[in-house]
C-alpha cells in the first residue's frame, strides 16, 4: 500500500504552489486594471470599485465552486443553471419582505447543495461521465428556474441591495471584503482534510485510493460544495440586480471555466486553486467592462470579448508552459 508520504510527494505536490495566482494570471490583471484606468473614468473612486467589485463577485464566488469540482477531477457543466434555480428560489420566497429573508436564504442554500448531490450521485455513484452527466442536469435546472420564475421579476429586499453596495470607510467596498472572505474561505478548505483528499483524487485517483483516501465521497462532497457555492453567487447577483431572472446564472457556467483556466487550474484535475480563479474571475469581468468602455458596437461585443478571451486564455496557457519549462 501506499504510505500518505508518497501521496502528498506525488498528486499533492501541486498543492503549496496552488494557494496563490500564477505570474500569467498577474500579468493578466495588471494589464486589465491598467487598461480599465485608461478608459473608464474614475476607475479607482469609492463608485467604480464598488461597482466593479459587485459585478466580479458573483462570478468568483461561482468560478470557486467550479474549481473544487474541476480539482477533484470532474467539471460541473450545470453550474450556471444551479446559480439560477437557488436565485430564483430565494427571490420567490423572499417577496420582497426583510422578514422572509433567512427562510429565502436557507432554502436557496438547500437548492444548491440539493442540486449538487444530485450531480455528485450520478458521477461518483453510478459513474455517470461528468460532462454528459451535468450536461443533462443542466436542462433539468432551467426547466424548474423556468416553471418557479416564467418571467425576469420578483422583488430583492432594499436593504440587501444597498447593503451590497456600501463602502466601509469611505474607500472600500463591502463586495471587496466578501470577496477577500471567499479566498480565505478557500485556504480553510484547504487545511482541512477534504482540501488535501480533492487534490489527491484530482492528481492520481489510483494512488488516492491505494492511500485509503475516500475517493467516491471526495468526489461527491466536490459536486456539493461546487453546488453549495453557486446558491451564493446567486445570492450575490441577487444582491447586484435587485430582482430575479430564470436566466440570470446561465451563461456562468463558461465563464467559470475559462476563469479556472485564466487563474491556472489544470482542466484534468489536481492542479491549481482558487486564488488564481477569483483573480481570473476579475481578469474576466474587466474585459466585458473595456469591450462596453471602449464603445465596441453593440452588434460586435460578444465578438470582440470573445476574442479577447481566447488571447487571454492562449496567453496564460503560454506563459505558464514557459515558466514550468519546456515539455507536457
Amino acid at each position: 500500500m501506499t504510505r500518505p508520504s508518497a501521496l502528498s510527494a506525488g498528486p499533492l505536490r501541486p498543492l503549496l504552489g496552488a494557494r496563490m495566482p500564477t505570474v500569467a494570471t498577474a500579468v493578466l490583471l495588471v494589464a486589465t486594471v491598467a487598461a480599465s484606468a485608461v478608459l473608464q473614468d474614475g476607475f479607482f473612486t469609492p463608485y467604480g470599485l464598488t461597482s466593479n467589485f459587485a459585478a466580479v463577485l458573483p462570478v468568483a464566488i461561482v468560478t470557486v465552486g467550479q474549481v473544487i469540482v474541476v480539482l477533484g477531477g470532474g467539471i460541473d457543466l450545470s453550474i450556471g443553471t444551479i446559480v439560477t434555480l437557488s436565485s430564483v428560489v430565494t427571490v420567490q420566497l423572499v417577496a420582497g419582505q426583510p422578514d422572509r429573508l433567512p427562510l429565502a436564504l436557507g432554502a436557496g442554500l438547500l437548492v444548491g447543495v440539493g442540486c449538487g448531490l444530485v450531480n455528485g450521485l450520478a458521477v461518483a455513484v453510478v459513474r455517470l461521465q461528468p460532462i454528459v452527466a451535468t450536461f443533462a442536469s443542466s436542462f433539468v435546472f432551467a426547466g424548474l428556474a423556468l416553471l418557479i420564475l416564467p418571467t425576469p421579476g420578483g422583488e430583492v429586499p432594499s436593504l440587501v441591495t444597498l447593503g451590497y453596495r456600501q463602502v466601509i470607510a469611505r474607500a472600500i467596498p463591502v463586495p471587496a471584503v466578501l470577496l477577500l472572505l471567499l479566498w480565505l474561505a478557500w485556504r480553510a478548505v484547504l487545511a482541512h482534510r477534504f482540501g488535501r483528499h480533492v487534490y489527491a483524487v484530482g492528481g492520481n485517483e489510483g494512488a488516492a485510493y491505494a492511500s485509503a483516501v475516500p475517493v467516491t465521497a471526495v468526489r461527491l462532497l466536490s459536486y456539493v460544495a461546487g453546488g453549495t457555492f453557486a446558491a451564493l453567487a446567486g445570492f450575490a447577483l441577487l444582491a447586484n440586480s435587485g430582482s430575479g431572472d430564470p436566466f440570470l446564472g446561465n451563461s456562468l457556467t463558461l465563464t467559470s471555466i475559462a476563469a479556472l483556466v485564466i487563474g491556472g487550474t489544470r482542466l484534468s484535475g489536481g492542479a491549481g486553486g482558487a486564488g488564481g480563479a477569483i483573480v481570473g474571475a476579475v481578469v474576466l469581468v474587466l474585459i466585458q467592462s473595456l469591450v462596453f468602455f471602449a464603445r465596441v458596437p453593440t452588434t460586435a461585443r460578444e465578438l470582440v470579448t470573445g476574442a479577447i478571451i481566447i488571447v487571454a486564455i492562449a496567453l496564460a496557457g503560454l506563459l505558464t508552459a514557459r515558466g514550468r519549462g519546456a515539455g507536457p
